[in-house]
């Protein structure tokens, strides 16, 4: 709602006049590639995540939820500043953050609460220094990649308790009947490391007066997918239903970048399925072992007696394909990839139930700000979690899909990369339609209420070609106004 110059004052003095007690306390939970059907609440009936369906009974459960982009970096800055990755340029991996861009947990810090981070960042570059600078008074970090290992607190607690802490973290018994089957016992592993910190920070941070915000990030079910017993043989002796197989001459009826990506380096689409069995049981596996610590927190949550006053927030930052369209991983914009879980909790202002209207990550940040007290930022780019709206938008750059692991390409100005004339990837998605838009390399369209596993392309359908237009002018207009803020004087917003 735009505010008038009275109002917008009367909310930022009521602000800065407020008592930091009388804020709620911030607790974020993320997964790391976490498919939405991956919840029982969602109406999966193989799965076993009690703790996670009691807090979505407990609290708002945002069944049309979407990233901005089908990859980690650019979907986590989206989610913690509120704004778009076309704009906050974070727009692949391993790039550094803008410093003029205001994340969350320096707006809540310089509010007057405590902040806090466990677990995954994925911020550029990887150190607790950085970290802090974006407003985290305090940083415990644990990536999950080999190159970030040397600034990992986990890789360090389990240097100093482990007993066999040379064996690598990720290490796989050879010859077990679940080929991902972990060496490390469970209590040494980063998901229960990252549950133990965040518990413990927790209770730190609930025996001040003042409100907290913790970050709390699991790096799985993200791959590799090894996991230890007891969770490799949780989902053993059950067939999950695989997705259909696909053929190199289906993949090739793609769009350029969509085949480049399926096919990148070692290709997987015709896995042997008995392996890719394996994958989703372990995946599965994964996702009960974060299952098991959010339950935890939560329970350390109720034990503070501050549950009462808590925002509880459960996300993750893209999904997995897991070989759908032959794709392993995300990066693209199918529904496995950008259409993610979102639970909402707060006791005494968030009704409980399902909410199935559209909304977006980047809706999160002013959904918090309204329910702390504080004023709306001016640049950030959501509406509300509350404000359904009519489509949501996501975004990728084809350089970072079709490039990395050592393998990277040039671009040659005119001529792209490996055959794709430009980087840039766009998605609107509506109730029924998809768009998904290629510069220069044509698009998909999907009519989701007839084809909800996208498989029919109906991009150069003659029927449809007022459809195409119709969702590349809502991309249009998206892409105009996104940032119309930033280009008009500051003393014309009031």
């Amino acid at each position: 709602m735009p505010h008038s110059r009275r109002s917008f004052l009367q909310t930022t003095t009521g602000a800065a006049l407020a008592a930091p007690a009388s804020r709620p306390n911030v607790l974020l939970i993320l997964a790391d590639q976490l498919r939405f059907d991956c919840l029982g609440a969602h109406g999966n009936r193989l799965i076993r995540t009690p703790h996670l369906d009691r807090l979505a009974a407990g609290g708002a459960d945002f069944t049309g939820a979407f990233v901005q982009a089908p990859v980690c970096v650019p979907s986590r800055v989206s989610l913690l500043t509120g704004r778009y990755p076309h704009s906050h340029k974070n727009r692949v991996n391993y790039t550094p953050c803008d410093p003029s861009e205001i994340f969350l947990q320096r707006r809540l810090r310089d509010a007057g609460y405590q902040t806090g981070s466990v677990g995954k960042l994925h911020y550029f570059p990887p150190t607790a220094a950085h970290a802090r600078s974006t407003g985290f008074d305090r940083v415990l970090l644990d990536d999950g990649v080999a190159a970030t290992d040397p600034y990992s607190d986990y890789v360090k607690w389990r240097g100093a308790n482990d007993p066999n802490a040379a064996t690598p973290y990720l290490t796989t018994e050879k010859g077990a009947a679940n080929p991902f089957r972990g060496v490390i016992p469970y209590q040494f592993t980063p998901t229960h490391w990252t549950g133990e910190e965040s518990c413990r920070m927790l209770r730190e941070f609930a025996a001040s007066p003042r409100p907290f915000f913790l970050h709390c990030s699991f790096f799985k079910p993200h791959s590799p997918y090894t996991v230890p017993p007891p969770y490799d043989t949780m989902y053993g002796s059950i067939d999950i239903p695989l997705p259909p197989r696909i053929s190199l001459d289906q993949i090739h009826e793609l769009p350029l970048p969509v085949q480049k990506q399926i096919l990148r380096f070692n290709p997987q689409y015709n896995m042997d399925r008995t392996r890719l069995q394996w994958i989703w049981r372990s995946y599965y596996g994964a996702v009960s072992m974060v299952d098991y610590e959010v339950g935890r927190i939560l329970d350390e949550l109720e034990r503070s007696g501050r549950a009462a006053d808590t925002i509880v927030i459960f996300t993750t930052d893209h999904g997995d394909q897991l070989l759908e369209h032959g794709l392993e991983g995300k990066n693209l914009f199918y529904e496995s990839s950008v259409h993610i879980p979102m639970l909402v909790r707060f006791p005494g202002r968030v009704q409980p139930g399902v909410e199935r209207g559209l909304v977006e990550q980047v809706d999160v940040v002013p959904s918090v700000l309204e329910w702390c007290g504080l004023p709306a930022a001016p640049r950030v780019q959501g509406r509300g979690l509350f404000h359904a709206r009519d489509a949501v938008f996501a975004e990728n750059i084809i350089p970072e899909v079709i490039t990395g692991g050592g393998r990277d390409y040039a671009f040659v100005p005119g001529e792209g990369i490996k055959g794709v004339r430009h980087p840039d990837a766009k998605m609107v998605r509506t109730a029924r339609w998809k768009l998904n838009y290629y510069p220069g390399q044509g698009g998909e369209l999907y009519d989701l209420a007839e084809d909800p596993g996208e498989i029919r392309n109906l991009f150069n359908e003659p029927g449809l070609q007022a459809t195409v237009r119709e969702m590349k002018d809502r991309l249009l207009d998206w892409l105009i106004t996104t940032d119309e803020t930033d280009q008009i004087a500051p003393k014309w917003l009031l």
